[in-house]
Parts: C-alpha cells; sequence; structure tokens
C-alpha cells in the first residue's frame, strides 16, 4: 500500500471516529437534555457534589470539552460561582476516561464491525420512525456505529510494522526524558487539532494496539491530550467577564499542573499502571494506556480538591478585570466556532439572561409608578438618568439575547427545545418593548412636570387602581418567567388583561368628557397618553403570558 493511499484512508477513518463521536454526543444531549438542565440546576457549593457532577455530565455526553464549555457559560452568566466550577471542571477530567475504557474493552477484544453496522442501521431506522420519538436515541446510536466503524478502518488502515517503522520508534523512544516531551507535544497537538481528547485517545489507543507506540510514548501522549483538551475552555471563555476566564484558567492550570507532576513521577506512574493491570503491557496495552488515563485524572483530582478555593482565588489574582470592563454595557458572547457546547446548558444560560431582562422591566416600572405620586422635579433628578440607563441596558440586551437564541436554535436541540427557544425569543421583544413603554410613561410624567400640568386629584384617584392592575401583571409575569403558564395562570392572566382594557376604556371616556366640559387640551391629551402607555405594558405582559404558556 502506497504512502498517498494510506494517508488518504487514515483521513477517512479519522472522519468516521470523529463525526460519529459528535453524532453520539449530539444524540445522548437531545435525549438528555432535560435531565441535564435539572441536574445543572442542582449544583451547589459542596466541592464533592460538584466533582459528581462534572462526572456525571461528562459520562452521558462524552466529552470533557463540551462540559467544561458549558461551566464556563455557565459562570459567565453567574449561574456558577468560580469556586463551584473548580469541582466540575475536576469532575470532568474523570469522566472522560470512560470513553478510553469503552474504546479499550469493545473496540479491540471483538470484531466491531458485527456489531458497528447492524447498530448504525437501527439507528437509522429509529430517526425514521417519528411516531416513537427516538430520533435522538436513533442518532446516539448511528454515531457509536460510526465511532466503532472508523475504529476499525483505523485500525486496518495502519501501516504495517516494517524495519523503516522499527528505526521510525527506535528514534522516538530513545532520547530518554526528551521522548516523553515529545509525546506530550504530540498528544497536545493531535487534540488540538481535532479538538477532541477522547477522540485523541481513541486514535493513540488504536496506534498503539497496531504496535506503532510504544507504552511510554503512548502514555506520555495521552498526558499531552490532557493538556490539549483546555483549547475549547480557552476559546470559550474569550470576550467573556472576568469569572469565565478565570474558570477557563482553572481548566489550564489542572491539567498543566497535573501532567508537570505526571512527568517528575513518569516511571513510578507507570510502576503503578503496571500493577493495576494484570498481563504484560504489551499484551493489555489498550487497558494500560486507559488505566493510566482514570489514575493521571483521578490522583490529580485527589490532591487538588482540598484547594479549591486557594485555586479559586490564585486565578483572581492572576487574572483581574479589564479597565475597559463596563458593568453598564450588556454583552452575551457567542462561543467560537468549533467549540463544543452543550444545548441544555445554553438554553439554561439563555434564561438566566431573560429573568434579569425582566428584572430590568421590574426595576423601570417601580420607578415610573413613584413618579405618580412624586411628581416633583426632585424625581425628575434622581430618575430620568437611571431610566434612560435601564432602557439603553434593554436595547443591548435584546439584541445580544436574540442573537445568541438564534445561535442556540444551530444547536442539537430536542423539539422541546426549539419551541421553547422560539417563544424566549418573542418574550425578549416583548421584554424590550416594555422598557421602551416605561421610558415613554418617564418623558411624559417629565414634560408634565416640567410644563407644570396638573391633574385633579380625583383623577389620580381613578388612575391609581389601574396603575396597580398592570403592576399585579408585570408581577405576576416575573414570576413566573421561564416557567410553563398553567391554564389557571393563563385565565388569571386573561382576567387581568380584560380588566386593564376595561378600565383604559372607562379613563378614556372620562378624559374625553373633561375636554368637552373645557378642561386643558394639553393636560387631558397627555393624561390619555399616559392611560395608554400602561395599557400597552398589560398588552405585552398578556402577550408573554401566551408565549409561557406554549413553553413545554
Amino acid at each position: 500500500m502506497n504512502v498517498i493511499s494510506i494517508i488518504f484512508q487514515l483521513i477517512g477513518s479519522i472522519g468516521f471516529l470523529l463525526y460519529g463521536m459528535k453524532l453520539m454526543s449530539d444524540g445522548i444531549q437531545k435525549s438528555a437534555g432535560e435531565s441535564l438542565h435539572r441536574v445543572l440546576g442542582l449544583m451547589t457549593g459542596n466541592r464533592f457534589f460538584a466533582v459528581l457532577t462534572g462526572l456525571f455530565i461528562t459520562m452521558i455526553i462524552q466529552s470533557s470539552s463540551a462540559t467544561t464549555v458549558m461551566v464556563v457559560s455557565f459562570v459567565n452568566a453567574g449561574l456558577l460561582s468560580l469556586t463551584q466550577s473548580v469541582g466540575v471542571i475536576f469532575g470532568a477530567n474523570i469522566g472522560t476516561t470512560v470513553t478510553a475504557w469503552i474504546v479499550s474493552f469493545f473496540g479491540f477484544n471483538f470484531n466491531i464491525t458485527l456489531f458497528a453496522v447492524p447498530m448504525f442501521g437501527i439507528g437509522y431506522i429509529l430517526t425514521l420512525m417519528k411516531k416513537l420519538h427516538k430520533h435522538a436515541i436513533g442518532e446516539a446510536l448511528m454515531g457509536f456505529g460510526l465511532l466503532f466503524l472508523g475504529l476499525s478502518l483505523l485500525s486496518s488502515a495502519m501501516p504495517s510494522l516494517d524495519a523503516d517503522n522499527v528505526g521510525f520508534l527506535a528514534a522516538l523512544t530513545g532520547k530518554g526524558e526528551l521522548s516523553i516531551l515529545l509525546g506530550i507535544a504530540a498528544g497536545l497537538a493531535v487534540t488540538v487539532i481535532i479538538h477532541s481528547s477522547s477522540a485523541a485517545t481513541a486514535i493513540i489507543l488504536t496506534m498503539s494496539y497496531n504496535g506503532l507506540l510504544p507504552w511510554e510514548f503512548a502514555a506520555a501522549m495521552v498526558l499531552g491530550s490532557n493538556i490539549g483538551t483546555t483549547i475549547d475552555a480557552v476559546l470559550a471563555s474569550i470576550g467573556t467577564k472576568v469569572n469565565a476566564r478565570r474558570a477557563a484558567l482553572v481548566h489550564v492550570l489542572f491539567n498543566v499542573s497535573g501532567t508537570v507532576l505526571a512527568v517528575i513521577f513518569f516511571h513510578p506512574l507507570l510502576t503503578l499502571v503496571d500493577l493495576l493491570v494484570p498481563g504484560p503491557v504489551q499484551e493489555s496495552i489498550t487497558m494500560h494506556i486507559a488505566m493510566l488515563h482514570t489514575v493521571f485524572n483521578v490522583v490529580n483530582t485527589l490532591l487538588f480538591l482540598p484547594f479549591t478555593t486557594q485555586i479559586a482565588r490564585l486565578t483572581e489574582r492572576l487574572i483581574k478585570p479589564k479597565k475597559d470592563e463596563m458593568p453598564d454595557v450588556y454583552r452575551l458572547e457567542i462561543a467560537p466556532a468549533g467549540v463544543k457546547e452543550n444545548a441544555a446548558a445554553a438554553v439554561v444560560r439563555a434564561e438566566k439572561e431573560i429573568a434579569d431582562m425582566s428584572d430590568v422591566v421590574i426595576r423601570m416600572f417601580d420607578r415610573i409608578t413613584g413618579g405618580f405620586a412624586d411628581r416633583s422635579k426632585t424625581f425628575i433628578a434622581a430618575n430620568m438618568q437611571p431610566l434612560e440607563a435601564d432602557e439603553t441596558y434593554a436595547d443591548q440586551m435584546q439584541e445580544e439575547l436574540s442573537k445568541y437564541l438564534v445561535h442556540c436554535l444551530d444547536l442539537p436541540v430536542t423539539d422541546n427545545q426549539r419551541n421553547n427557544i422560539s417563544q424566549m425569543l418573542r418574550i425578549v421583544d416583548e421584554l424590550e418593548t416594555m422598557t421602551d413603554d416605561c421610558f415613554t410613561i418617564a418623558l411624559l410624567l417629565q414634560r408634565s412636570i416640567e410644563k407644570n400640568m396638573n391633574f385633579a386629584p380625583e383623577d389620580m384617584e381613578r388612575f391609581e387602581p389601574y396603575v396597580r392592575l398592570v403592576n399585579q401583571f408585570v408581577r405576576l409575569i416575573r414570576g413566573n418567567i421561564n416557567h410553563h403558564l398553567t391554564a389557571e395562570k393563563m385565565t388569571e392572566a386573561q382576567v387581568l388583561e380584560d380588566q386593564i382594557d376595561l378600565f383604559r376604556k372607562n379613563l378614556k371616556k372620562v378624559a374625553r368628557k373633561r375636554l368637552e366640559n373645557g378642561a386643558d387640551v394639553k393636560s387631558e391629551l397627555l393624561y390619555i397618553d399616559l392611560v395608554r402607555n400602561l395599557e400597552k405594558i398589560g398588552d405585552r405582559a398578556f402577550s408573554i403570558s401566551e408565549a409561557l404558556n406554549q413553553t413545554v
């Protein structure tokens, strides 16, 4: 077999391997998306639970990179503290070793094409049977089949161990400690290029099984792949808030420090693995590699877990807030192309941002209702600037959140998640419009105060219950944001909408009568504008109610 043919077969088999891994991970994420959502919501400050959470999620989605990117995203959104993120990252590193065990046990001890091809076929059939609602499971099975088919093709495409290859291997391993560093560099480079430490480990396992990698060099490559896997978290942290960048640094420090320690105690580490795995190395080299991967990450976690708080403080010293990080400018960064993202985590992040946006609405509404009672220039001086800042901030939130939600639709989301994201887009638009209405009311109040337009006490008495109804509706929405609105709550929303409409008609009717009786035209028209804009806020709240009712 000539060199060109070997290269093309290797590229094709690695393509099968990578695409199978992606398809399997996406399918598992889709089928377990809601469960992941709940697990993520249960994260606490307990460092041991955080490790178990990272371990559990990575075992499910078969990607430590996706888990760490998820962690960076959550820290950026304020859903996880920096200290909490440390334990989750530690757990993710242990979870990624499961792939190595699956590949080492199933990939080389059986004729994997006997079950890989049927598994792909069964998975494809499941994706076609829409009534069963097993599309995600079918996708995962197809990915599993492609993964092992890729391993089989990769193994058969490996060149034979002839004299030239033996000489090359001797050159790799005959340089003492330098060979270890070369192996680490090779593992790092492969992982960075293919963006998957699991796939890199599978390639290392296949090459070792075929005799192309000696035990020590393969072990060094595994250590290097642990450094290379940090690239996704680093890329995902670009442009994020300071704590998200610190979380990415935790991943880098943890893996690099562990690798340095492993290099220092390299030969004792290999001896420990030999003791744990029975039989000669060459007869069970794949099991040795899987065990090395596990021992490295478990020992690393046990060493650093007691120091999670200190590690968090170290990153705070190393990464300080940028001078140009202004809190009044809203940015919601989208992970760069090629970085693995988890759909459930992306939805959770978006929900957190929407909750924050609804808080902006509440804050603005509370300010303007204060203006109805305190119609003075002091009120204007104290509130107009904060109201304008909030309105501008809400505009930025709408733009950034809308782009982020559209991006979420491109992720491997379930049908329920896709529906919810569509409703979230609607909610974001309505929340932003509510802030516009609040600021319009603030401008009307400012004009009435500056122009000395006074309303009769009896007019304000009629106005107060109308304001209370709108306030009740706004708070109903805030209390149920990101939750399915039940039929009972929807009925409550409909009643409030009808009452607000009826109030608006009566207030406008009274204002028109006052105009007919010779009241000041400018004052009455401004009063009608206030009534109309408050009613608009009620309309937006009802639209959000409908969107929440349609979520799953």
